[in-house]
This record gives structure tokens, sequence and C-alpha cells, in this order.
């Protein structure tokens, strides 16, 4: 019997990708899917999957956070963007993990483990001291990076961009660009990865497709609806909305 499984990623592309493939390998059956991870939590408590496909970085609610509020535990494969030192503690616990953007090879590795595990052939891991380990292990990831420049390619050529520069990053049209007071460069990242990436004293996520550079925040001021609108201090004075589960964060990193 196929393993009954629930897809979340606050990227609806992301989605669409990862059903596309496991619906192909014709190995699992995809019960619901969402980029919200409070519905999220309610679909699966009701429909209780065999497993999950979770990202970890996420509004409103992050893949731990969702994990840890479940009346059950579901095995479970985390998508993220790191890579080595968060590898480490998913391996120690017999978890798995799909790097972003997806391979069809991570994701025969990590449906094989799913079924090892739901077959009694793998212990499952203890829920608590996953959740610790892998969140210790990020962040060690994200102090060791220390990014200091991001990459734009243009056609054979490939432009680095100080991030001291970039005012902010947004998600149009299918593309991600970083914005600098001279012009816009596509980035070959999604917001949520530059999220995980990029230093959290410095970048702040304020919108579902926007990260800002706290240095370049100048005016913070009411707007319809409970939002509120962000001015930075570049040349077009961009105006950006803050969306509502997101005010409580940018105002805490502002100090008001």
């Amino acid at each position: 019997m196929s393993l009954r499984v629930y897809l979340v990623d606050d990227e609806e592309l992301a989605v669409r990708r990862l059903d596309r493939m496991l619906r192909e390998t014709g190995r699992v059956e995809i019960v619901g899917s969402s980029t919200d991870s409070v519905r999220a939590q309610q679909e699966i408590e009701l429909l209780v999957p065999d497993a999950l496909f979770l990202d970890i970085q996420m509004p409103g609610m992050t893949g731990f956070d969702l994990l840890a509020s479940l009346s059950f535990q579901p095995l479970v494969v985390f998508a993220t963007a790191y890579d080595q030192y968060a590898l480490r503690a998913f391996e120690v616990n017999s978890l798995d993990y799909l790097l972003k953007p997806v391979e069809e090879a991570q994701l025969d590795r990590a449906l094989g483990k799913l079924e090892r595990m739901a077959g009694g052939e793998m212990p499952r891991p203890a829920l608590k001291t996953l959740i610790d380990q892998v969140q210790a292990a990020l962040q060690g990831q994200a102090r060791q990076e220390g990014l200091q420049r991001i990459s734009s390619r243009i056609g054979e050529r490939v432009h680095f961009i100080e991030l001291s520069r970039v005012t902010h990053f947004f998600a149009e049209d299918k593309l991600t660009y970083a914005a600098t007071p001279e012009k816009n460069w596509v980035v070959d990242k999604t917001i949520a990865e530059l999220e995980q990436k990029l230093d959290a004293q410095q970048f702040v996520r304020v919108h579902r497709s926007t990260l800002v550079n706290l240095s370049f925040a100048d005016e913070l001021y009411p707007w319809f609806g409970g939002k509120m609108i962000l001015r930075l201090k570049d040349p077009k004075k961009t105006e950006i909305t803050v969306a509502r589960d997101r005010l409580k964060e940018l105002k805490d990193r502002l100090g008001i």
C-alpha cells in the first residue's frame, strides 16, 4: 500500500514541482498540500498522513513549530536550502531531507528511507531530539557561512553584488530580484532560501515575497486593513507593504 503524504512549503512553485515529481514516481498517495503552515496543521490533524514533506522556514509557523503542535508523529522529510552542517543532524536522526531545488536522485533516496521506516526496517527518530539537533545545526551553518555577497548571472557572465548594497529582495513573475540603488538584479534563489541563508539580524522577511535590509529602513506608518508600510532609504523611496503576521518581528528588530 502506498504511503499517504502531505506537502507543506510556503513557495507555491516548490509545492507544485514536488507534487509533480512525487506523482511521477507512483510510490505515494498525495492526500493534500498547502503553502500556509497554519492551515496545513489543521488539515494534517484531520487527514493523519503517514508522512510529511515539510519546509523548515515558513511564515506564521515554522516546520519545527508545526511538528511540535501535532497530536501524532508522522514520518518527515524536510525540505531545506541548507547543506553540510544540517545534514549531519538529519543523518544522525535517521531522518531524510531534500535540498532545494529538489532532484530526482535525492527524492528517490528519501522515498526509500520513508518506505523502510514505515515497514519497520529502520527506527523512527525521536521528535524532540530531532528538532533540537537540526535547529542547532542550521544555526551553526548560518554562523559559518557569513555571506557577504550574492551572485547574479547574465548570460555567461556572473555579477557579484555586495549584500550591504541590497536594499531588499523581492519575488515577481516567478523570478527573485536583489534591489540596489542602481538596478534590480535577478538572483537564482527563492525568498525562502534567502531567508535561511542571510544574516537574520540584517535581513527580515516582511511579506511572503519580500526580504528587507534593515539598514535601509527609513519610516514605518499605518495602512489600510491593519497593515503597515515600510519606506526605504533608497533613491526611489521604495514603499513596501508589511504583512500583519510579520509586523511584530519587524518592530522587534527595529526596536519599537
